[in-house]
């Protein structure tokens, strides 16, 4: 089942990578984080995307939400969270890519357990990609989704901060 809006976010575990091995150019030391205790007394922007460094996600979704990190904070959100079915340093990485640091939190869900449990999975085993995450926005308050917009296949017209801003 699909999660909806009046729904409790899952509990579940993500990674962060927020280190660096200056020398090697690569993130280190990833650290698991608890959905439900990350969610708690907090006001958050998650957005979801199929994969790091794909073309959609990394020309315009993660740029939309760097772009209008202080709009966002200005209507009282309180951080803003980037999830992929990717593993943590490729996120860590991604988002020094995309200059995201101190903005946005690149949250792997490597092995896509947390994405299915909301429902939200991308079947893309015949693009020879496995299962990714559908493309997908969610305001989330104390751990209850607020708002919740999910894409079409293919699409990117519902879940940019600056569709997440008009709802705000």
């Amino acid at each position: 089942m699909t999660i909806k809006v009046g729904d409790r976010l899952p509990d579940g575990k993500l990674s962060e990578a927020t280190e660096f091995d200056e020398a090697a150019g690569c993130p280190i030391n990833p650290k698991d984080i608890s959905v439900a205790e990350a969610a708690k007394g907090k006001k958050i922007a998650i957005f979801a995307v199929p994969g790091a460094y794909t073309p959609t996600c990394s020309a315009k979704h993660v740029p939309s939400y760097v772009k209008n990190y202080d709009k966002l904070k200005a209507k009282g959100v309180d951080e803003i969270w980037c999830v992929a079915t990717n593993d943590a340093f490729v996120m860590g990485a991604w988002g020094r890519d995309q200059k995201a640091g101190g903005k946005i939190r690149m949250l792997a869900d490597g092995s896509g357990e947390w994405t299915k449990k909301l429902g939200l999975e991308l079947d893309l085993m015949a693009r020879n990609m496995g299962v990714r995450s559908q493309r997908y926005s969610m305001l989330v308050e104390n751990g209850a989704v607020k708002k919740l917009n999910v894409e079409a296949p293919g699409k990117y017209e519902v879940s940019g901060a600056e569709a997440m801003l008009a709802q705000l």
